[in-house]
């Protein structure tokens, strides 16, 4: 459900943006881009400005009522936890899971702790 408000969230954004680019400004003609008198045309005597205005604060309401339900379906999806007791928590299931095992100490070959007489080179003798 989620990923399906979030593509229609993405969709509406777009269109939104559309429909604000294609708007007019106050100042403009309002007639320029969809040709002159359009009195009879699909937009109605007022031209395409009422219609776009309109179209834009429609999907705007369903921007934002999408908007609060994908809050509202995140919200109830994640655990409730501060960030504190996140990290809490994996250092201390980090601190269990490496206590029985020594990493960081490297073993010989051969199994021993102590070095032979034979790993340890020899130092060359002073003259």
């Amino acid at each position: 459900m989620q990923q399906i408000l979030l593509i229609v969230q993405i969709l509406i954004c777009v269109a939104l943006v559309a429909l604000v680019l294609l708007q007019q400004g106050r100042g403009a003609d309002a007639g320029a881009s969809f040709g002159g008198g359009s009195s009879g045309s699909l937009f109605g005597s007022r031209g395409p400005a009422s219609f776009l205005s309109k179209l834009t604060a429609g999907l705007a309401a369903v921007f934002f009522a999408n908007s609060l339900a994908l809050a509202y379906i995140s919200s109830q999806s994640v655990e409730r936890r501060s960030v504190v007791e996140r990290v809490q928590s994996q250092s201390v299931s980090e601190t269990s899971e490496s206590a029985g095992e020594d990493d960081d100490v490297p073993t010989l070959p051969g199994g021993g702790s102590e070095p032979n007489a034979q790993d340890v080179p020899q130092a060359p003798a002073s003259e």
